[in-house]
């Protein structure tokens, strides 16, 4: 498990931009497509823009790259917190992505069907084939959540390759989110994380008990590729030895 720890939050963003080119670069050669599941978040936000700027748009045969998303909040898509709002700004309307190349999740329907409709979808997108992501990217809650995996919720016992619904009692709020088994047969899984803030479940998640039901991104296992991007302030917790 590659950790790539960089001094500052630029230099993480960019060496992210740059795997995620490569990446797609080796997809295209073997499969022809490449398919990305996105991150909500502040993080991937600047990561988005990113890759929607000059420096890095022109790298990508984007009408060959198709995106999902690894959880979404149950808001309209025209909501401030919507995940899906958040990349058709920073990087899917920059960069004139289709329509057909983009698959958000249906919240118009009801948090359950919202989701089932969403396993749906990607059993279609795969045709029957093993829904393998050729990317995966994630961000790190303070709480050691991903996606919509939180600590103590139900989903985290869900074995089903497929989408699920999650009420966060606290919030009083329904997510969608991909469930872990669905994550982890993807080819690649990046973490994006950054900031003081997130050192201490950098350092729970990485070096602490083996406890998923606490720290969730703990069940993040892909039979592919597993790196994670830091800087070193949300490094800074880490023993020298890992």
């Amino acid at each position: 498990m590659p950790l790539h720890i960089y001094p500052t939050a630029e230099d993480v963003l960019r060496h992210l931009a740059d795997y995620f080119c490569e990446l797609v670069g080796q997809a295209l050669a073997a499969r022809g497509r490449f398919v990305v599941a996105l991150s909500g978040g502040s993080s991937p936000k600047q990561l988005y823009e990113l890759l929607a700027s000059p420096a890095y748009r022109d790298k990508i045969s984007w009408r060959q790259v198709y995106f999902f998303f690894g959880d979404e909040r149950y808001v309209p898509p025209t909501d401030a917190e919507s995940n899906y709002l958040m990349a058709k700004t920073a990087l899917l309307a920059p960069l004139g992505i289709l329509p057909e190349q983009v698959f958000a999740v249906d919240t118009s329907l009801p948090p359950a069907e919202a989701a089932q409709a969403y396993a749906r979808t990607l059993e279609h997108f795969f045709a029957g084939e093993e829904a393998r992501f050729d990317l995966v990217l994630l961000g790190l809650g303070d709480d050691a959540h991903t996606a919509s995996l939180f600590p103590y919720t139900s989903v985290l016992h869900d074995a089903s390759i497929g989408a699920k619904e999650v009420f966060l009692e606290d919030k009083h709020v329904f997510r969608i989110t991909l469930t872990a088994p669905l994550l982890n047969q993807a080819r690649a899984v990046a973490f994006l994380v950054y900031g003081a803030g997130k050192a201490a479940a950098v350092e729970r998640v990485l070096t602490g008990k083996r406890d998923p039901d606490q720290f969730p991104a703990q069940l993040i296992a892909p039979a592919g590729e597993l790196h994670w991007y830091l800087d070193s302030a949300a490094a800074a917790l880490l023993p020298d030895s890992l």
